[in-house]
């Protein structure tokens, strides 16, 4: 059997047995690839296929038109780390790890890369250090976040690019120490997906920094008056000539000036292997300091009964203490009203009492049936079986 069928029997086998935790052969691993990066400055890893594609075992006749596809996460976990992201839209164009660390992230990341080749379903792996330093002169305090609608987050992130969109910046934010803090898709902030017609991008948003001030321009592009005007759906202010176009379609009405404080660094916690040392055994706290539970207790069972003897003595007040009473309503009440009220009463009483003392007859009509010349009664009960043939007039 070739070398193709084996790995390829050996693949489906892995993933059957669970995959994810298989170990490739040597030839398979690429070196580890060791980046350094600093806080508050975008970083860009590529992942170029044609690297991969020389540790395949099989060789393709054209390697340029070798489909590779790239995943990425971060060691001994399933995804990758909060402020980094991946992006890969063909499996024939490069992949392109990029992001923003902050302070908390200071320290080392290992980044696993895995490589599949789409025709012979060969894998190729490789660790990524990424070693994250603090930035020397800390975060910068002025920031402008521009949104670019004509153009895709990966067109972007090569340093070219980048190069072009910070010489534009520079037409109007007069800065020499201009550099770019991140990159984000519009997606990952909201965007919607732009219809599939050619020409249409999902735009993206650019944080630029430097430590000197903003321009009059984007002053102007940013102020109150601007946005009142982008609230009608017009252009907002600008008193400088816009040296983006026509290359980045920038969305004036989007920009957000922001100026930061320094802050002092704070490192954050290092990732370890999770493995004691060999000959050394996990040492748990025995001791434990005592604490007082009296006060708890007291809060927890006096509070609750002080609310409800509180409640209870509020109620009782205004049930029992707050009744007007028979006599404080007669002497609220007009002289007048009280011997109208007295006279219906009264006559009220007298009606009933005469209606309940006659002696006179039930009408007829109350009957549940009668006969109307006769006067015959008929009993309301169930009747015989043939009780309903029996003529209710005389023949």
């Amino acid at each position: 059997m070739e070398a193709p069928e084996l790995l390829r029997v050996w693949v489906l086998a892995a993933v059957a047995l669970g995959g994810s935790q298989a170990i490739l052969p040597d030839d398979h691993t690429l070196p580890e690839h060791r980046v350094t990066t600093q806080t508050g400055a975008i970083f860009v890893h590529e992942l170029e296929p044609e690297l991969f594609q020389e540790a395949f075992l099989a060789e393709p006749e054209d390697d340029d038109a070798t489909p590779v596809t790239f995943q990425a996460h971060l060691r001994d976990h399933p995804d990758l780390p909060r402020w980094l992201r991946f992006i890969q839209r063909d499996p024939r164009q490069p992949g392109y790890l990029y992001g923003c660390p902050t302070a908390a992230e200071v320290g080392t990341q290992d980044i696993e890369v895995l490589a599949y080749n789409r025709h012979t379903y060969e894998t190729v792996a490789q660790n990524l250090n990424i070693v994250i330093v603090p930035a020397p002169d800390g975060e910068p305090p002025y920031q402008a976040e521009f949104l670019v609608g004509n153009r895709n987050v990966e067109e972007l992130l090569p340093e070219d690019m980048q190069e072009i969109f910070l010489q534009a910046t520079a037409g109007v934010w007069e800065q020499d120490d201009l550099h770019i803090i991140n990159i984000t898709s519009a997606l990952d902030r909201g965007g919607r997906v732009p219809l599939p017609i050619e020409g249409r991008k999902e735009g993206l948003y650019v944080k630029v920094g430097s430590r000197g001030a903003f321009s009059p321009c984007l002053v102007s592009a940013a102020s109150p008056q601007s946005r009142f005007r982008c609230s009608l759906g017009q252009q907002p202010l600008a008193s400088c000539y816009d040296t983006f176009t026509p290359g980045f379609a920038i969305r004036w009405c989007n920009l957000t000036l922001l100026q930061v404080w320094p802050s002092p660094l704070t490192p954050g916690s290092t990732w370890g292997s999770g493995v004691l040392e060999e000959g050394t055994d996990f040492q748990p706290p025995t001791e434990v300091t005592p604490q007082d539970l009296l006060p708890g207790f007291l809060v927890t069972l006096l509070v609750p009964l002080a609310v409800a003897l509180l409640l209870s003595l509020l109620l009782g007040y205004l049930m029992c203490c707050r009744r007007e009473g028979v006599q404080k309503r007669d002497l609220a009440t007009s002289d007048i009203q009280l011997f109208h009220h007295t006279t219906i009463h009264g006559d009220t009483e007298e009606l009933r009492h005469m209606a309940g003392s006659r002696d006179v007859p039930r009408p007829l009509s109350t009957l549940p049936m009668f006969n109307v010349r006769t006067g015959q009664r008929i009993n309301p009960m169930p009747a015989p079986s043939d009780g309903a043939r029996v003529p209710l007039l005389p023949q």
